[in-house]
């Protein structure tokens, strides 16, 4: 081989390389709404909840700027798992292997409690996403949970939110992993069902599961695409930064 060839494809390595660590955020649009997808790298992808003091970010202002403290800059952001009026977590919240708040199997009332519930997580196999049953015994790098589960094992679940005559639209956001190197995330432009959400998890990007992250608060940073909602105060927050 010689030596320009050889020095083109160790360019080529090295764009792939970073294009490979980067996150991406496109439209994407089905038969029924326009769609951010952003696709990040798991082992880029952070969970965000508390500062060192222990105060709440709240906020992608607030994250931004104690990265910027840090030397790091904010390039992706969106909002996690559910959490009460107090901005407890309702469910499991791991960050950077320490457990914030355990899995949650309690039943009760709202989207959260929707069966099957489910837990998004990166550990040493890489991104999924799972039915909170079937987490036991796994120590995730960081991991939260939310519900419903927007996708399981291929499938639509067969509850009430699903249904066709459903009048219940949103700006919604949620989650899947297209492979365990890959997280990918959404947010719609335009205000779905639960149906129509799960519809393009499941037939657009084909994902086997994917899990609802919210529909009243569902915000997204993105500094590629010049984007950084605040429409109210955030709990648990995913985030990549550089």
């Amino acid at each position: 081989m010689n030596v320009a060839k050889f020095s083109l494809l160790l360019v080529l390595g090295f764009v792939w390389a970073r294009e490979a660590a980067a996150v991406d955020c496109a439209q994407q649009r089905d038969a029924h709404a326009t769609y951010v997808v952003c696709r990040v790298p798991a082992t880029r992808l952070q969970l965000a909840y508390a500062g060192t003091d222990g105060k709440r970010f709240e906020s992608f202002a607030a994250l931004r700027d104690s990265l910027a403290h840090a030397g790091r800059r904010l390039v992706f952001a969106m909002n996690a798992g559910m959490f009460h009026p107090d901005f407890r977590p309702v469910g499991l919240l791991v960050i950077d292997g320490h457990s914030i708040a355990p899995i949650n199997r309690a039943s009760g009332t709202g989207n959260f409690f929707l069966q099957p519930n489910g837990v998004f997580l990166v550990d040493a196999a890489g991104a999924r996403v799972l039915a909170a049953d079937d987490y036991r015994g796994m120590t995730p790098a960081l991991a939260t949970q939310s519900g419903p589960m927007l996708v399981h094992r291929g499938q639509v679940p067969a509850i009430s939110a699903f249904r066709e005559s459903s009048r219940s639209r949103h700006i919604r956001n949620g989650v899947c992993a297209s492979t365990p190197q890959e997280a990918v995330f959404v947010i719609s432009d335009d205000a779905v069902t639960f149906l129509e959400f799960a519809d393009f998890f499941r037939k657009s990007l084909g994902c086997d599961e994917a899990l609802y992250l919210d529909g009243s608060i569902s915000s997204l940073y993105s500094t590629q695409l010049g984007r950084a909602d605040h429409h109210s105060a955030l709990g648990p927050m995913f985030f990549m930064s550089e």
